[in-house]
């Protein structure tokens, strides 16, 4: 993963940083610790400067957001909830999770969009409950922005530290991606056999 992600960043420039980032935060296994901190290593090489980088990440992340948050406004929570609960394993939406960002929202509202950037598994959910809310849309976006490029500024700025060293740590850590890869598939795959099992009895 980590070889095909560089790939596409070095090959797409911006316009795949932003892309690989939208992807990411609609909840498929595509994580921003990975895609930003080899961002960060290629700037090194003179393709792209360390502030675009971070700006492509975080738009793209912010438009990444609309899917989610923007049915979930217009549909209200009963419908998208109906929708997750037969649907959402083709997305790894899972409902307990979109609860635990609901119960996030609820206590933080506002800021709970800020802080939800900062913390992995809660990004791209965090849109949901926002959306079931109401919450402004202008606002919304302001508070995923400044939250995300945070987020994005960190990784990437990591990234580019570790630049001289891109070459060794993608020849080391490139196969264990694709193994962490087909662990994924793989255990998808077993989850959703199950599911049918129980649904058969």
């Amino acid at each position: 993963m980590i070889a095909w992600i560089a790939h596409l960043v070095t090959a797409g420039g911006y316009w795949s940083v932003a892309l690989l980032m939208a992807i990411e935060n609609v909840v498929l296994p595509l994580p921003s610790e990975l895609i930003m901190p080899l961002a960060g290593f290629d700037t090194n090489k003179g393709h792209m400067s360390l502030t675009g980088v971070i700006l492509a990440g975080t738009i793209g992340s912010v438009v990444g957001s609309l899917p989610l948050y923007l049915p979930a406004r217009l549909l209200g929570k009963d419908r998208v909830g109906r929708w997750i609960e037969r649907h959402g394993k083709w997305l790894l939406l899972k409902k307990r999770d979109v609860d635990r960002a609901n119960d996030r929202f609820e206590r933080g509202r506002v800021m709970a969009v800020f802080v939800g950037q900062l913390i992995p598994g809660v990004r791209g959910l965090i849109s949901l409950p926002a959306g079931f809310a109401g919450m402004n849309f202008l606002l919304f976006m302001l508070m995923n922005f400044l939250g995300t490029i945070i987020w994005c500024a960190v990784l990437a700025f990591a990234g580019h530290l570790l630049g001289a060293g891109y070459g060794k740590i993608n020849t080391y850590v490139g196969p264990v991606g694709w193994v962490l890869l087909a662990a994924v598939v793989g255990a998808v795959v077993v989850w959703l056999v199950r599911r049918r099992r129980k649904k058969k009895r």
